[in-house]
């Protein structure tokens, strides 16, 4: 099926180039344009598209205030365009927490060095997004019978609920991508304060926006959330976010973890990986631990999982009916490594001590 997107900019010259690259696409067909928030508000109901593309700062009406109008009258999948800066990386936040799913850098040179690159990852996002879409249009026409959350196949076998015995567990890693950030602070905020364990956590995000997702995490929750630096011995009760652009290890130095950042390299796709993290924890401490993953395009963490599923780690992936892309929890569960596939109100709930 073709995704039918809006797209929504002040600049008319940057509506009719990310039109041109859309409409390259043969799943992908533009259906209208807005320039400014407002007049995406009206488009978006007469157009019922499957995919928005929103620029934030726009005259009459912002992109923050279009998105929460716009998820609150006509719900739809929404992809941020924002600049890689401090302020930019703060907005996008807002705009996340509005309801948008996704974001790219506003500059294409920024998505990737190459144009075709640049152009290719575009599309595949909004297709990804515009699949969101037309399947929740499909639920509303033609609703199937729903099923337990808490009931979810895994390896072939039906699980009944997770337990979580922290006792037995000595640290948590969580690896993330698109619709990571909302997925991250439904989880984090439900930790009560003096929870007893660390935390390590790889979330797909710009070098620019980690440090600003870090503190408004740490804002939001009852533990300490840290954007994690060099050497940093990795303490109970702390939350430690990996850098936008680096790789993120952790490390055993007598009896203490600790984390080592290294530059990533230009031909690694993920900056951080999930995988490189999860590869240093099979190391140090893999039978100890709950690794989990979220929401995500792609399989990022699968193999950093397997290592650590091998040396006995406890792995849990998120639902599909909870995720905003079912990509890297989908590759956990097809490759029989999850031990537990859960929802995210059900992951709350554990940590919350409910389950």
């Amino acid at each position: 099926m073709t995704v039918r997107v809006l797209v929504v900019d002040d600049s008319s010259f940057f509506r009719r180039r990310l039109s041109e690259m859309l409409n390259a696409d043969k799943h992908i067909e533009v259906v209208g344009c807005a320039a400014d928030g407002a007049e995406a508000i009206i488009k978006a109901n007469e157009l019922r598209p499957d995919v928005i593309t929103m620029d934030i700062e726009m005259p009459v009406m912002d992109g923050i205030t279009a998105t929460k109008k716009i998820m609150a009258q006509t719900p739809t999948p929404i992809l941020i365009f924002s600049s890689l800066s401090t302020a930019g990386a703060k907005a996008t936040l807002d705009a996340l927490d509005a309801g948008a799913l996704d974001f790219l850098p506003k500059k294409i040179d920024d998505i990737a060095q190459e144009l075709d690159t640049a152009k290719r990852l575009l599309c595949a996002r909004v297709r990804v997004l515009g699949a969101r879409g037309l399947a929740k249009k499909e639920t509303l026409t033609s609703p199937v019978p729903s099923r337990p959350l808490s009931k979810q196949k895994v390896g072939g076998a039906i699980k009944k609920g997770a337990n979580l015995d922290l006792s037995k567990i000595k640290l948590i890693a969580i690896g993330t991508s698109t619709g990571g950030p909302v997925a991250l602070q439904n989880i984090l905020t439900a930790l009560p304060a003096g929870f007893p364990l660390p935390i390590i956590v790889v979330q797909h995000m710009p070098a620019s926006f980690t440090p600003s997702f870090s503190e408004r995490l740490n804002s939001l929750c009852n533990i300490e959330v840290k954007h994690a630096a060099h050497g940093d011995e990795i303490k109970r009760g702390v939350a430690y976010i990996a850098p936008g652009g680096m790789q993120m290890l952790v490390k055993k130095s007598g009896t203490r973890l600790t984390i080592k950042l290294e530059e990533a390299e230009s031909t690694q796709t993920y900056k951080p990986s999930v995988d490189i993290t999860f590869s240093s924890l099979a190391e140090v401490c893999s039978s100890e631990l709950l690794a989990m993953v979220l929401t995500g395009m792609g399989a990022d963490g699968r193999e950093g999982a397997r290592l650590l599923k091998q040396r006995g780690a406890t792995i849990w992936a998120q639902n599909e009916e909870s995720c905003v892309v079912y990509g890297m929890p989908m590759a956990i569960v097809e490759a029989n490594l999850a031990d537990e596939v859960l929802s995210l109100d059900e992951i709350a709930s554990l940590f919350r001590g409910e389950v």
